[in-house]
């Protein structure tokens, strides 16, 4: 008999989970405690942009014109519980308010209400990222309170989605990481990623602190890979050098590597910062904070780019940006996404508002979740809108329409051609060339 899988929690990742799981061929329940949430995924729709996301719900949501019906939604645990063979918790883990750690309170409550209900032999998996330890509490949790016992498994399988691809890095995973604890959790999950194990994505098995652990190492490997070149931005502005220079030279030695060597303005979303912090605050109660302590100079080094930011834009414009028209493209903290949780975008248009300039902020997709963040903004719906009679234009966020723009065109609009490159994507010579004043981290003036 062929798996049935719930997935619990539908936002970001639990809505792609649900979808590539049905994209798989497999029937699937996504549960959510949000009615409207529900009734917005049951219409085949998204709460949030992600490409490709849409038309895979289309594809397979019950009811819908020439959908596969494989995919429907709930927000009964009991009705969850009754149909799934594997249930996936896909719930958000945030920064707990005022602290460095992970809250686990909607992961808790997924698991005190699906437990109860688990009446026959079952598989939990966790994708939520967690601190390490937190499978072995759940699994012990769930023992208690399921009447199927020990006949309800724990396993734990974290995502490694990257904003703007997780639809492909769902269904062609680069690995499929099993933490498992025994040989029927196993073959349960390499029944599930059946396909994309046949297309080649590496399936590695291992205990529950080490899966934990994988996501918290390469999310913090990542980070320090990025605060690194930006640290180098930093030495090379005080030197003279070109830090795009120094990161394509360093690049070439493969040890090193090309990407995540683009100096600017940070890192930022709703998971990075976030699971950086919370590893270090897990480190500190397993008595060994003394091992991530590099972690805090990674940290610091990522939001000093913001300021620096600032800084660099104050000096464009003479020393002061009372009352100075800026533009802003870009206010998700990556491109293909409407994300602006904890951007460097954002956070930078916000400092520079703050500090009494006219902010004019133009995104192509993240313009509303914007707003309910800084409403006091002023926003465009278009890059001409934004930029019209701008003292400086500051460029945030590298979406393809931002370097797509002739500068000679957009040279006509502003009232001075003062370009603020925060992501080091477009080409100065180009930009110099239409008469522009260029200006980007790490890199000499002119």
């Amino acid at each position: 008999m062929a798996l049935k899988i719930t997935v619990i929690g539908t936002g970001y990742l639990g809505a792609t989970h649900a979808a590539a799981m049905a994209e798989l061929g497999f029937e699937v329940l996504g549960l959510d405690i949000s009615e409207e949430k529900v009734k917005t995924l049951s219409a085949g729709l998204t709460p949030m942009f992600e490409p490709g996301l849409e038309e895979l719900l289309r594809r397979h949501v019950e009811g819908l014109p020439g959908s596969t019906g494989r995919l429907r939604f709930t927000t009964s645990y009991p009705d969850a519980a009754a149909f799934g063979d594997v249930h996936f918790i896909c719930v958000n883990t945030p920064q707990r308010h005022g602290e460095h750690a992970a809250d686990m309170s909607h992961v808790d409550a997924a698991v005190e209400s699906l437990a109860p209900h688990l009446t026959r032999p079952a598989l939990v998996v966790g994708k939520s990222t967690v601190p390490v330890g937190s499978a072995a509490r759940i699994a012990a949790r769930i023992a208690e309170l399921a009447p199927a016992g020990d006949k309800a498994e724990v396993a734990w399988n974290p995502e490694f989605l990257r904003e703007g691809f997780a639809v492909q890095d769902t269904l062609r995973p680069d690995r499929i990481v099993a933490g498992v604890t025994g040989p029927e959790a196993e073959r349960l999950l390499r029944e599930v990623y059946a396909g994309p194990i046949a297309e080649g994505s590496p399936f590695l098995t291992m205990d529950l602190p080490t899966a934990e652990l994988v996501k918290a190492a390469a999310n913090s490997f990542l980070a320090t890979k990025i605060s690194f070149i930006n640290a180098m931005a930093e030495v090379c502005e005080a030197a003279g050098g070109d830090v795009v220079k120094l990161a394509e030279a360093i690049g070439h030695d493969e040890r090193i590597g090309r990407k995540f060597l683009r100096a600017g303005i940070g890192f930022g979303g709703g998971c990075l910062p976030k699971d950086l912090r919370a590893f270090m605050a897990r480190a500190g109660e397993l008595g060994v904070d003394q091992a991530l302590t590099f972690l805090r100079e990674i940290d610091s080094i990522n939001m000093r780019r913001r300021s620096h930011m600032v800084e660099l834009t104050r000096e464009a414009l003479g020393g002061a940006v009372l009352g100075r028209r800026i533009a802003v493209l870009g206010a998700t903290f990556k491109p293909d996404s409407d994300d602006v949780r904890d951007s460097p975008a954002l956070n930078i248009a916000g400092q520079l508002h703050l500090q009494g300039a006219q902010v004019t902020v133009y995104d192509p997709k993240g313009l509303d979740n914007a707003r309910q963040v800084f409403p006091t903004l002023g926003y465009a719906g278009s890059v001409t809108e934004a930029v019209r009679g701008a003292d400086a234009v500051l460029h945030l966020t590298e979406w393809r329409e931002f370097r797509e723009l002739d500068p000679a065109e957009l040279g006509r609009l502003v009232g001075h051609r003062r370009l603020l490159d925060g992501r080091n994507t477009l080409d100065p010579a180009r930009w110099r060339a239409a008469g522009w004043t260029y200006r980007a981290l790490g890199r000499p003036a002119a």
